[in-house]
């Protein structure tokens, strides 16, 4: 038994694992559980009135409003451009094609807030881009449309990594049997392809969501934050108050958001649970 003990411990993947896993537990506790378990804790200082009160402000309704709609769009249509882009990717070579794929990480690597000024110079009435659509009549800086804009740049990242190892590992006997029996190119994609890549799919698509929904240094520039308009997004309202010394507010918004958040991620789990059984044939 000793022998067949000390065969485990050398073969053991983490040396000194009980040393690691405490450090890591202590790490984790002091940068993510603490801080959050904070929020709970103020919040719970306040009354259920006081929490209604503060949460149905108007400003902080058409914060969350203007915050979900654009984040659902734009994590949308990056599903809808992630996929084509991912598919370019996977099924053809040609020249600066790695180039491309490096480029997907930039929105990662550059600083939020040097896109939201970029963004918002760009698309503003005299800018490179906007003014030709300013010619027409439409605004993109300090509307919606910038917003929405500057979402799907720091989110399509997350939809073409989702779908992408699905691409790459996908037979292509599946689509040379679907054509052979006769399907055509839409039948093959919708009957064959977008089965296997649709919890992927839903994955970057929550994940993009998920980051709209947060997002604070991308859309500060090119949002405007205009009360008239409704163009403050949660984040910076949250910042707004905090400003204010408005301590109970910003603590109650940021708990619907934890809220929230934590459902996404649950039903983000779920799909990858569920992927991870199809996969497996469990």
């Amino acid at each position: 038994m000793r022998i067949l003990a000390l065969k485990r411990k050398e073969q053991s993947v983490i040396p000194g694992f009980g040393l690691t896993f405490g450090i890591s537990l202590t790490m984790l506790s002091i940068l993510i559980l603490i801080p959050l378990a904070s929020i709970l804790v103020y919040s719970f200082r306040l009354s259920p009135s006081e929490f209604w009160k503060l949460i149905t402000e108007k400003p902080v309704l058409n914060a969350f409003f203007t915050s979900v709609i654009c984040s659902f769009i734009a994590a949308a249509v990056n599903c809808v451009f992630g996929v084509i882009l991912a598919w370019v990717l996977v099924k053809y070579d040609f020249f600066g094609k790695r180039f491309l794929d490096g480029m997907l990480e930039l929105p990662f690597a550059l600083p939020t807030a040097v896109a939201g000024i970029t963004l918002s110079k760009m698309y503003s009435d005299t800018g490179m881009v906007g003014k030709y659509f300013a010619k027409i009549g439409i605004k993109i800086s300090y509307t919606h449309i910038g917003i929405i804009i500057a979402l799907i740049f720091v989110g399509i990242p997350f939809v073409v990594r989702a779908v992408q190892p699905i691409l790459e590992k996908l037979d292509n006997q599946y689509e040379e049997a679907a054509y052979i029996l006769g399907a055509d190119g839409k039948t093959t994609f919708r009957k064959v392809i977008f089965p296997e890549i649709r919890p992927a799919l839903l994955t970057g698509f929550g994940l993009a969501f998920s980051r709209g929904l947060g997002e604070y240094g991308s859309v500060i520039y090119i949002s405007g934050n205009s009360l008239k308009e409704h163009t403050q997004v949660v984040s910076y309202v949250i910042m707004q108050k905090l400003n204010y010394v408005d301590y109970p507010s910003a603590t109650v918004i940021a708990l619907v958001m934890l809220i929230f958040s934590f459902i996404l991620l649950f039903l983000i789990n779920l799909v990858q649970m569920n992927q991870f059984k199809r996969t497996n044939n469990i």
